[in-house]
């Protein structure tokens, strides 16, 4: 029996769109009862509507209030300014996947209406390690009451990371279901292109909202047994057999209008030791292949290989470079679109190697567009990375810095995956549960955004394709790290 089982709350600062949402819920047999969500400042008031203030929806204490409020079985949110349409029989398709697969959170796939035409949005599986706080459930989430009960009893007091916490609280115990297929129909609420919004969390205006993320997120790798401390493990850099200190790694495909700029950045590097630059030319067609062999010829620090494999990812370009006889001690990233900001770049991060006898350094870099203007957010440092937590922290969030740059030794046993996309985030975290990484926060470089990027307008497709690669690579790094603590543990009863 699905009659008055859902408890409705409808987050937003539209209150237009809300009361018309609301509206709609209002006459379904499944909705016991409704409450607009809307801000303390909000004015808006309304004998025909019950009203929720507050003075953050993303609070612990607003989602406590939902709790007290709901007299219901199921809570249903609502979030977005922007009209949903649900029928009532998507809403029983809802509550029925909760019923039969005992979920503590049901979502689905959705319908964007975006100038006239309705546009599929299709969502991802959530996974075991589906912990970034930027996972998208649509706008609409069935949330078991009682899945509540763990968050409830917590005492944090998050002003932004309320409904975060509570997700994760609810993954512990309960399965988070996607229905694969659109039940709603929603107005696209961003427009811009995913080159553009890839950088909203490193914003300095979100400093404070990404404080919080971290805090929830380490609780819950604390309770899930996936917390590691800060790691004290050191190397010894005599390493024999370099003929060279460092090798600038550049894989390349089909950049003939970005390579030279690339090279002439890499070859103009002061340095007080030998260093070489190997470019992986993963068999261009463009006239990157001549450009490349017209550099060589010039200079011999340039190595130009073309793998026999004509199925290299990134990953596997990177493998193709670091396995080279003549790679150097420290390999050193350049993207073949992108430029060191000056000559004394590749000093800076050897010599934070050294400093900091640590195996993996990543810098910082600015913004720029194809003629070389900067562009906004400017300088992106990942400041939110620190020597206590950055490596738990680098399991919530999805980039973490330029250039990299590994000890080879130590990466040639790791190796990258052979794919485009999650390569080098998918090394960070196998070094960081073991190893210390050392952090550059001034800029070194200059990354390139412009119409030739690989990420520079993807399809809802392909973004959820990397996004669940890269949920896939946190679920195995979570388990990786919980097999770390019960060796400890074992070790200290022993």
């Amino acid at each position: 029996m699905v009659d008055k089982s859902i408890t409705a709350f409808a987050l937003t600062e539209n209150t237009d769109f809300a009361q018309k949402n609301i509206e709609q819920l209002n006459d379904y047999n499944v909705v016991r009862d409704s409450y607009l969500v809307i801000s303390e400042s909000n004015s808006s008031s309304s004998p025909n509507y019950k009203i929720i203030q507050t003075k953050s929806t993303g609070s612990s204490k607003l989602f406590n209030e939902i709790y007290e409020k709901c007299k219901s079985k199921y809570i249903l949110l609502l979030s977005g300014n922007t009209r949903i349409d649900v029928s009532e029989k998507s809403l029983i398709k809802f509550l029925n996947t909760a019923e039969e697969q005992n979920a503590g959170i049901v979502y689905s796939d959705f319908y964007e209406n975006f100038e006239s035409k309705i546009i599929p949005h299709p969502l991802i599986d959530y996974q075991y390690g589906s912990i970034r706080d930027d996972f998208e459930f649509g706008s609409l989430m069935l949330i078991r009451k009682e899945s509540f009960d763990n968050f409830y009893r917590q005492d944090d007091d998050y002003w932004f990371a309320g409904l975060y916490s509570l997700r994760l609280a609810v993954s512990r115990n309960y399965a988070l279901i996607r229905i694969p297929e659109p039940l709603c129909t929603t107005n696209k609420p961003d427009n811009r292109m995913t080159g553009e919004r890839q950088f909203d969390y490193v914003d300095p205006q979100n400093r404070d909202v990404q404080i919080e993320m971290e805090n929830a997120a380490t609780l819950h790798l604390k309770n899930v047994g996936a917390y590691i401390l800060p790691v004290t493990k050191k190397v010894d850099f005599n390493s024999d057999g370099f003929e060279y200190e460092a090798s600038i790694i550049i894989p390349v495909k089909n950049r003939v209008k970005t390579i030279g700029d690339a090279l002439h950045s890499a070859l103009k590097q002061k340095t007080v030791f030998q260093f070489n630059v190997i470019v992986i030319d993963n068999h261009s067609t463009d006239g990157t292949t001549e450009t490349l062999q017209t550099f060589a010829e010039k200079d011999k620090r340039i190595i130009h290989i073309v793998p026999e494999r004509k199925d290299l990812g990134i990953g596997g370009c990177w493998n193709a470079g670091i396995a080279h006889p003549l790679c150097g001690k420290f390999a050193v990233q350049l993207d073949s679109d992108d430029l060191y900001l000056n000559d004394d770049t590749l000093n800076k991060i050897i010599n934070k190697f050294y400093e900091e006898k640590c195996v993996m350094v990543i810098g910082s870099y600015k913004l720029i567009d194809f003629n070389m203007n900067e562009i906004s957010p400017e300088i992106i440092n990942h400041k939110e990375w620190t020597n206590d937590n950055g490596h738990n922290n680098a399991l919530r969030i999805n980039g973490l810095g330029a250039p990299r740059a590994f000890y080879v030794p130590i990466i040639r046993k790791i190796k990258f995956p052979n794919v485009s996309y999650g390569e080098d985030y998918a090394v960070v975290l196998a070094i960081s549960r073991e190893y210390k990484i050392g952090r550059i926060y001034e800029p070194l470089y200059l990354c390139r955004r412009w119409e030739g990027n690989t990420d520079a307008d993807l399809s809802i497709e392909k973004q959820n394709e990397h996004n669940y690669y890269k949920d896939s690579i946190r679920t195995n790094e979570i388990f990786a790290r919980q097999k770390i603590n019960r060796q400890i543990i074992r070790t200290e009863k022993n």
